[in-house]
Protein backbone atom coordinates (compact mmCIF):
# COMPACT_ATOMS: atom_id res chain seq x y z
CA UNK A 1 0.00 0.00 0.00
CA UNK A 2 2.84 2.40 0.82
CA UNK A 3 4.47 1.60 -2.53
CA UNK A 4 1.21 2.37 -4.34
CA UNK A 5 0.90 5.71 -2.56
CA UNK A 6 4.51 6.53 -3.37
CA UNK A 7 4.02 5.73 -7.06
CA UNK A 8 0.94 7.95 -7.21
CA UNK A 9 2.74 10.80 -5.47
CA UNK A 10 5.52 10.49 -8.02
CA UNK A 11 2.97 10.62 -10.81
CA UNK A 12 1.45 13.75 -9.25
CA UNK A 13 4.85 15.40 -9.24
CA UNK A 14 5.59 14.37 -12.83
CA UNK A 15 2.23 15.76 -13.94
CA UNK A 16 2.87 19.04 -12.14
CA UNK A 17 6.33 19.40 -13.63
CA UNK A 18 5.03 18.52 -17.10
CA UNK A 19 2.34 21.22 -16.98
CA UNK A 20 4.65 23.84 -15.51
CA UNK A 21 7.56 22.96 -17.77
CA UNK A 22 5.66 23.33 -21.03
CA UNK A 23 3.69 26.56 -21.06
CA UNK A 24 2.47 25.92 -24.61
CA UNK A 25 0.97 22.55 -23.71
CA UNK A 26 -2.79 22.44 -23.37
CA UNK A 27 -4.32 21.37 -20.10
CA UNK A 28 -7.99 20.75 -20.81
CA UNK A 29 -10.59 22.40 -18.62
CA UNK A 30 -13.00 19.83 -17.20
CA UNK A 31 -16.74 20.30 -16.99
CA UNK A 32 -19.53 18.00 -15.78
CA UNK A 33 -23.16 18.41 -16.82
CA UNK A 34 -25.70 17.01 -14.37
CA UNK A 35 -29.42 17.05 -13.71
CA UNK A 36 -31.40 16.06 -10.68
CA UNK A 37 -33.57 13.67 -12.69
CA UNK A 38 -33.78 12.15 -16.13
CA UNK A 39 -35.85 13.50 -18.98
CA UNK A 40 -34.77 17.15 -18.79
CA UNK A 41 -32.70 17.03 -22.00
CA UNK A 42 -29.25 16.82 -20.40
CA UNK A 43 -27.58 14.62 -23.02
CA UNK A 44 -29.06 16.66 -25.85
CA UNK A 45 -27.74 19.84 -24.28
CA UNK A 46 -24.33 18.26 -23.61
CA UNK A 47 -24.00 17.26 -27.26
CA UNK A 48 -25.13 20.56 -28.76
CA UNK A 49 -23.15 22.64 -26.27
CA UNK A 50 -20.02 20.64 -27.13
CA UNK A 51 -20.67 21.23 -30.84
CA UNK A 52 -21.14 24.96 -30.16
CA UNK A 53 -17.73 25.07 -28.45
CA UNK A 54 -16.21 23.26 -31.44
CA UNK A 55 -17.75 25.78 -33.83
CA UNK A 56 -16.14 28.57 -31.81
CA UNK A 57 -12.66 27.16 -32.34
CA UNK A 58 -12.25 24.88 -29.34
CA UNK A 59 -11.25 21.24 -29.32
CA UNK A 60 -13.69 19.23 -27.20
CA UNK A 61 -13.78 15.67 -25.90
CA UNK A 62 -17.25 14.58 -24.78
CA UNK A 63 -17.54 11.62 -22.39
CA UNK A 64 -20.94 9.92 -22.30
CA UNK A 65 -21.15 8.74 -18.69
CA UNK A 66 -24.94 8.50 -18.53
CA UNK A 67 -24.63 4.87 -17.53
CA UNK A 68 -27.61 2.71 -18.50
CA UNK A 69 -29.08 5.53 -20.59
CA UNK A 70 -26.06 6.32 -22.76
CA UNK A 71 -27.41 7.92 -25.93
CA UNK A 72 -24.97 10.50 -27.27
CA UNK A 73 -24.29 8.32 -30.30
CA UNK A 74 -28.03 7.84 -30.87
CA UNK A 75 -28.61 11.59 -30.88
CA UNK A 76 -25.96 11.89 -33.59
CA UNK A 77 -27.18 8.93 -35.61
CA UNK A 78 -23.81 7.18 -35.32
CA UNK A 79 -23.05 3.55 -34.57
CA UNK A 80 -21.21 2.81 -31.34
CA UNK A 81 -17.89 1.15 -32.07
CA UNK A 82 -16.01 1.31 -28.80
CA UNK A 83 -16.90 2.61 -25.38
CA UNK A 84 -15.06 3.37 -22.18
CA UNK A 85 -15.58 -0.28 -21.22
CA UNK A 86 -13.06 -1.28 -23.90
CA UNK A 87 -10.40 0.77 -22.14
CA UNK A 88 -10.94 -0.95 -18.80
CA UNK A 89 -11.54 -4.50 -19.99
CA UNK A 90 -9.28 -4.69 -23.05
CA UNK A 91 -6.55 -2.16 -22.26
CA UNK A 92 -7.31 -0.05 -25.33
CA UNK A 93 -6.00 3.50 -25.33
CA UNK A 94 -8.25 6.55 -25.34
CA UNK A 95 -7.11 7.28 -28.89
CA UNK A 96 -8.45 3.89 -29.93
CA UNK A 97 -11.90 4.36 -28.41
CA UNK A 98 -12.42 8.05 -29.24
CA UNK A 99 -14.90 8.44 -32.10
CA UNK A 100 -15.65 11.41 -34.33
CA UNK A 101 -19.01 13.10 -34.59
CA UNK A 102 -20.40 16.17 -36.36
CA UNK A 103 -18.10 19.22 -36.57
CA UNK A 104 -15.25 16.80 -35.88
CA UNK A 105 -16.37 16.50 -32.27
CA UNK A 106 -14.44 13.85 -30.33
CA UNK A 107 -16.57 11.68 -28.08
CA UNK A 108 -16.42 8.49 -26.06
CA UNK A 109 -19.58 6.40 -26.08
CA UNK A 110 -21.16 5.39 -22.79
CA UNK A 111 -20.82 2.08 -21.02
CA UNK A 112 -20.86 0.56 -17.56
CA UNK A 113 -17.24 1.33 -16.79
CA UNK A 114 -17.22 4.33 -14.47
CA UNK A 115 -17.43 2.23 -11.31
CA UNK A 116 -14.36 0.32 -12.43
CA UNK A 117 -12.20 3.48 -12.36
CA UNK A 118 -12.33 3.46 -8.57
CA UNK A 119 -12.25 -0.31 -8.11
CA UNK A 120 -9.62 -1.37 -10.64
CA UNK A 121 -6.20 -2.57 -9.59
CA UNK A 122 -3.31 -0.15 -9.31
CA UNK A 123 -1.80 -0.93 -12.71
CA UNK A 124 -5.04 -0.33 -14.60
CA UNK A 125 -5.77 2.80 -12.59
CA UNK A 126 -2.40 4.31 -13.42
CA UNK A 127 -2.92 3.38 -17.08
CA UNK A 128 -6.28 5.18 -17.12
CA UNK A 129 -4.82 8.28 -15.48
CA UNK A 130 -1.93 8.37 -17.91
CA UNK A 131 -4.41 8.15 -20.79
CA UNK A 132 -6.51 10.95 -19.32
CA UNK A 133 -3.39 13.06 -18.84
CA UNK A 134 -2.48 12.57 -22.49
CA UNK A 135 -5.99 13.53 -23.59
CA UNK A 136 -5.85 16.66 -21.43
CA UNK A 137 -2.86 17.83 -23.42
CA UNK A 138 -4.76 17.48 -26.71
CA UNK A 139 -8.08 19.16 -25.90
CA UNK A 140 -9.33 22.51 -24.67
CA UNK A 141 -12.33 21.05 -22.85
CA UNK A 142 -13.24 17.62 -21.51
CA UNK A 143 -16.99 17.45 -20.89
CA UNK A 144 -18.67 14.69 -18.89
CA UNK A 145 -22.34 14.01 -19.59
CA UNK A 146 -23.28 12.49 -16.24
CA UNK A 147 -26.20 10.21 -15.50
CA UNK A 148 -29.16 11.11 -13.32
CA UNK A 149 -28.49 10.37 -9.67
CA UNK A 150 -25.14 10.41 -7.86
CA UNK A 151 -23.17 7.36 -6.74
CA UNK A 152 -19.98 7.19 -4.71
CA UNK A 153 -18.05 6.80 -7.96
CA UNK A 154 -19.67 9.69 -9.81
CA UNK A 155 -19.28 11.90 -6.74
CA UNK A 156 -15.52 11.42 -6.79
CA UNK A 157 -15.38 12.49 -10.41
CA UNK A 158 -17.67 15.47 -9.78
CA UNK A 159 -15.41 16.65 -6.95
CA UNK A 160 -12.46 16.62 -9.37
CA UNK A 161 -13.86 18.68 -12.26
CA UNK A 162 -13.33 22.40 -12.58
CA UNK A 163 -17.00 23.32 -12.90
CA UNK A 164 -20.48 21.79 -12.90
CA UNK A 165 -23.46 22.76 -15.05
CA UNK A 166 -26.77 22.06 -13.30
CA UNK A 167 -29.46 21.57 -15.95
CA UNK A 168 -33.11 21.58 -14.97
CA UNK A 169 -36.53 22.60 -16.22
CA UNK A 170 -39.04 24.92 -14.60
CA UNK A 171 -41.18 22.01 -13.37
CA UNK A 172 -41.40 21.74 -9.55
CA UNK A 173 -40.27 18.07 -9.45
CA UNK A 174 -37.28 18.83 -11.67
CA UNK A 175 -36.31 21.82 -9.52
CA UNK A 176 -36.60 19.80 -6.31
CA UNK A 177 -34.35 17.08 -7.67
CA UNK A 178 -31.88 19.64 -9.02
CA UNK A 179 -31.65 21.29 -5.60
CA UNK A 180 -31.10 17.89 -3.97
CA UNK A 181 -28.19 17.18 -6.33
CA UNK A 182 -26.72 20.63 -5.67
CA UNK A 183 -27.02 20.11 -1.92
CA UNK A 184 -25.47 16.65 -1.93
CA UNK A 185 -22.43 17.67 -3.97
CA UNK A 186 -21.96 20.94 -2.07
CA UNK A 187 -21.96 19.14 1.28
CA UNK A 188 -19.03 17.03 0.07
CA UNK A 189 -17.19 19.77 -1.81
CA UNK A 190 -18.42 23.33 -1.36
CA UNK A 191 -15.48 24.61 -3.44
CA UNK A 192 -16.90 23.34 -6.75
CA UNK A 193 -18.47 26.21 -8.74
CA UNK A 194 -21.86 25.61 -10.31
CA UNK A 195 -23.71 27.24 -13.19
CA UNK A 196 -27.48 27.00 -13.64
CA UNK A 197 -29.10 26.33 -17.02
CA UNK A 198 -32.84 26.04 -17.56
CA UNK A 199 -34.15 23.91 -20.41
CA UNK A 200 -37.51 23.68 -22.16
CA UNK A 201 -38.65 27.01 -20.75
CA UNK A 202 -42.08 28.37 -21.86
CA UNK A 203 -40.74 31.93 -21.96
CA UNK A 204 -37.76 33.84 -20.59
CA UNK A 205 -39.78 35.69 -17.95
CA UNK A 206 -40.72 32.37 -16.34
CA UNK A 207 -37.10 31.27 -16.66
CA UNK A 208 -35.81 34.39 -14.92
CA UNK A 209 -38.24 33.98 -12.02
CA UNK A 210 -37.42 30.28 -11.69
CA UNK A 211 -33.69 30.93 -11.69
CA UNK A 212 -34.05 33.69 -9.09
CA UNK A 213 -36.05 31.38 -6.81
CA UNK A 214 -33.52 28.55 -7.03
CA UNK A 215 -30.63 30.97 -6.52
CA UNK A 216 -32.29 32.39 -3.42
CA UNK A 217 -32.83 28.95 -1.88
CA UNK A 218 -29.25 27.88 -2.67
CA UNK A 219 -27.85 31.02 -1.07
CA UNK A 220 -30.09 30.86 2.00
CA UNK A 221 -29.71 27.20 2.90
CA UNK A 222 -26.41 26.17 1.29
CA UNK A 223 -24.54 29.51 1.28
CA UNK A 224 -23.93 28.64 -2.37
CA UNK A 225 -23.78 31.02 -5.32
CA UNK A 226 -25.58 29.68 -8.38
CA UNK A 227 -24.93 31.95 -11.37
CA UNK A 228 -27.56 31.71 -14.09
CA UNK A 229 -25.85 30.98 -17.41
CA UNK A 230 -28.92 30.92 -19.63
CA UNK A 231 -32.20 29.35 -20.68
CA UNK A 232 -33.23 27.26 -23.67
CA UNK A 233 -36.80 27.63 -24.96
CA UNK A 234 -39.16 24.72 -25.53
CA UNK A 235 -38.60 24.46 -29.27
CA UNK A 236 -40.28 21.93 -31.57
CA UNK A 237 -37.11 21.84 -33.67
CA UNK A 238 -35.36 20.00 -30.83
CA UNK A 239 -37.83 17.11 -31.00
CA UNK A 240 -37.64 17.00 -34.79
CA UNK A 241 -33.84 16.84 -34.61
CA UNK A 242 -33.99 13.99 -32.09
CA UNK A 243 -36.34 12.06 -34.37
CA UNK A 244 -33.93 12.58 -37.27
CA UNK A 245 -30.91 11.74 -35.05
CA UNK A 246 -29.23 15.02 -35.90
CA UNK A 247 -28.01 17.67 -33.40
CA UNK A 248 -30.52 20.53 -33.49
CA UNK A 249 -27.68 23.03 -33.65
CA UNK A 250 -26.83 21.64 -37.09
CA UNK A 251 -30.32 20.77 -38.32
CA UNK A 252 -31.85 24.14 -37.45
CA UNK A 253 -29.02 26.59 -36.65
CA UNK A 254 -31.37 29.59 -36.65
CA UNK A 255 -34.05 28.14 -34.37
CA UNK A 256 -34.52 29.58 -30.89
CA UNK A 257 -32.98 26.59 -29.11
CA UNK A 258 -29.85 26.70 -31.28
CA UNK A 259 -29.42 30.43 -30.73
CA UNK A 260 -29.79 29.93 -26.98
CA UNK A 261 -27.16 27.16 -26.81
CA UNK A 262 -24.76 29.18 -28.96
CA UNK A 263 -25.24 32.20 -26.68
CA UNK A 264 -24.61 30.04 -23.60
CA UNK A 265 -21.39 28.74 -25.15
CA UNK A 266 -20.25 32.29 -25.98
CA UNK A 267 -20.98 33.52 -22.47
CA UNK A 268 -19.19 30.52 -20.96
CA UNK A 269 -16.08 31.13 -23.08
CA UNK A 270 -16.07 34.83 -22.26
CA UNK A 271 -16.23 34.08 -18.55
CA UNK A 272 -13.42 31.54 -18.93
CA UNK A 273 -11.19 34.18 -20.52
CA UNK A 274 -11.80 36.54 -17.61
CA UNK A 275 -11.17 33.78 -15.06
CA UNK A 276 -7.90 32.73 -16.68
CA UNK A 277 -6.72 36.34 -16.89
CA UNK A 278 -7.55 37.21 -13.29
CA UNK A 279 -6.68 34.07 -11.29
CA UNK A 280 -3.85 31.65 -10.77
CA UNK A 281 -3.77 28.26 -12.46
CA UNK A 282 -6.07 25.75 -10.77
CA UNK A 283 -5.22 22.06 -10.33
CA UNK A 284 -6.22 20.05 -13.38
CA UNK A 285 -8.65 17.14 -13.48
CA UNK A 286 -5.76 14.68 -13.62
CA UNK A 287 -3.99 16.32 -10.69
CA UNK A 288 -7.14 16.19 -8.57
CA UNK A 289 -7.78 12.54 -9.41
CA UNK A 290 -4.17 11.68 -8.66
CA UNK A 291 -4.46 13.26 -5.22
CA UNK A 292 -7.77 11.49 -4.65
CA UNK A 293 -6.27 8.09 -5.42
CA UNK A 294 -3.16 8.81 -3.38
Amino acid sequence: MNDQARLLREQIERHRESVQGNKDQKDAKSLAIISGKGGVGKSNFSLNFSIALQQKGNKVLLFDLDIGMANIDILMGTTQGFSIVNLFEEGRTLDQIIQRGPENLSYIAGGSGLTEIFKMDEQKRRFFLSQLEEASANYDYIIFDMGAGITDETLQLLLSVEEIFLLTTCEPTSLTDAYSALKYISLHGDYIPFKLILNKVPDFQVAAKTAERLQRVAKQFLKKDLPFLGAIPDDKNVLLAVMEQTPFLLRSPKCQASKAVSNIASLFLEEKKKTIASSEQKPSLVAKLLRLFA
